[in-house]
């Protein structure tokens, strides 16, 4: 299995710039507020004509990880304007009053669309992430889990990422590492057998979103992903 390179984008130059550097896929947001928020229908649109890449897009209208009925109504109707748009999937996670999935929430969201889509950070954020995982092994469609192994970063879930990966063969399959990742962090996480991984502030001049990704930037990590999982093979399952 090759390894996964997904880069954050905000706008159509942002989308054929990330491809220029050799992205895989992108992972769209409408701004950085509170981690991530969702985009314009009208933005969705743009980006998916100036890249070839697959588009997911964040379903996301507020800071943390809860909502409620009138909201959810409006994310169904969102995520169908997004789909209309060409996006190839979603980026979205939700949690309920004891910070453990929403799982009615997803699967209304989730259940009846077809094609893959991307938990998000809200993965880090749960009481038991031990539980959270048991759910989201038996959720349709999830093909992607967007954690750092702690709500404060890789660089702090480095060792929950690497034993999680090495100990669930769910988990590795589905890892993408993101959330403050580092190039130091990649060996680490290959040799777990994680393939996918996430950047977005990596991508840009001095790590600031206000600037355009820089092609040469993501190059830089496409080769680093390919050359760590092309010298470490994927281990056998536990």
């Amino acid at each position: 299995m090759s390894g996964l390179l997904e880069v954050i984008v905000r706008h159509a130059a942002d989308a054929s710039r990330a491809e220029d550097g050799g992205a895989d896929r992108l992972e769209l947001v409408g701004s950085m507020e509170h981690g991530g928020l969702s985009p314009e229908p009208g933005v969705v649109e743009q980006v998916c004509a100036a890249t070839s890449l697959p588009v997911r897009v964040m379903l996301r209208l507020r800071e943390g990880f809860g909502t409620d009925g009138g909201e959810l109504v409006r994310l169904q109707g969102i995520a169908g304007a997004y789909d209309h748009a060409g996006a190839a999937g979603l980026v979205l996670g939700f949690l309920n009053g004891h910070t453990e999935v929403d799982v009615d929430v997803v699967l209304a969201l989730v259940g009846e669309r077809e094609g893959a889509w991307t938990f998000h950070r809200a993965v880090d954020a749960c009481i038991s992430t031990d539980r959270a995982w048991r759910e989201l092994r038996h959720l349709p469609g999830l093909d992607a889990v967007l954690t750092a192994g702690s709500a404060r970063g890789v660089a702090e879930g480095l060792d929950e990422l690497v034993q999680r990966a090495r100990g669930d063969d769910f988990a590795r399959g589905v890892i993408m590492a993101g959330g403050g990742l580092a190039p130091e962090h990649v060996p680490w996480l290959v040799r777990a057998g994680v393939r996918a991984f996430h950047i977005g502030s990596a991508a840009r001049p001095l790590g600031e979103y206000k600037a355009y990704v820089d092609p040469e930037l993501v190059r830089t990590w496409r080769t680093l992903v390919d050359e760590q999982v092309a010298a470490h093979p994927a281990p056998a399952s536990p």
